[in-house]
């Protein structure tokens, strides 16, 4: 354990950075995955088949395929960003992929006569929506809302790859020093396990105080 003592600023560190990338991610994630789901269930239809192109493409590729294009394809293109942001772009487009089809799940389980209603007594759409829809809507989006927040978490450990030092990278680097690979990994696995059980306790917390009936 004094391994684990005297790296604890470093290991303290990586956890920041993998929590900084995971809310950025879900953020980034959640904001194009409501425009996403909109456009794929109220969308003119050229706009609905660029959302439903975008949401299947991305589903498609591999996470860490996307981290590479955007890190060495934005140089390549002129744009010069940090290997931090370019992991933070590459999970969010994909995690907005997701979110998107929660969000067509959650919002076009609503019985259409509630949009129907709501218009009928004089609510512009974004009211309705507001107002009516995603009240209704967020009991179901929020389970597969919250199992998506944990699949980024663990996915944030991609960015170590494009060698930024999140958790997974801190805990590579005193491996490499210490060579205490068992401890450490379990040191790391126990670490995102605590931050997805408090993202699932949060969530079940949430479930039922926005539960639909």
């Amino acid at each position: 354990m004094d391994v684990v003592i005297t790296s604890g600023p470093l290991i303290l560190r990586g956890l920041l950075v993998t929590l900084e990338v995971s809310v950025a991610v879900l953020l980034l994630g959640t904001l194009i995955g409501i425009a996403g789901g909109l456009l794929l269930l109220y969308g003119a239809w050229p706009l609905r088949l660029i959302a439903r192109v975008y949401v299947d493409t991305m589903r498609g590729i591999p996470q860490l395929v996307l981290i590479f294009a955007i890190f060495y394809g934005f140089p390549a293109l002129g744009l010069q960003i940090s290997a931090i942001v370019a992991g933070i772009l590459a999970l969010g487009v994909f995690c907005g992929a997701h979110v998107s089809e929660v969000i067509r799940g959650g919002v076009g389980s609503i019985p259409r006569g509630q949009m129907d209603a709501a218009q009928g007594i004089g609510l512009k759409f974004a009211q309705r929506l507001r107002y009516v829809i995603f009240p209704q809507a967020l009991g179901r989006i929020l389970p597969a809302w919250v199992n998506t927040a944990v699949e980024v978490v663990k996915a944030s450990s991609l960015v170590s790859l494009v060698s930024v030092v999140d958790l997974m990278m801190a805990i590579q680097q005193i491996v490499g020093r210490t060579r205490e690979a068992l401890l450490l990994y379990a040191v790391a696995a126990l670490l995102y396990f605590a931050i997805n059980y408090t993202i699932s306790a949060i969530g079940v917390r949430l479930e039922k105080r926005y539960a639909y009936t």
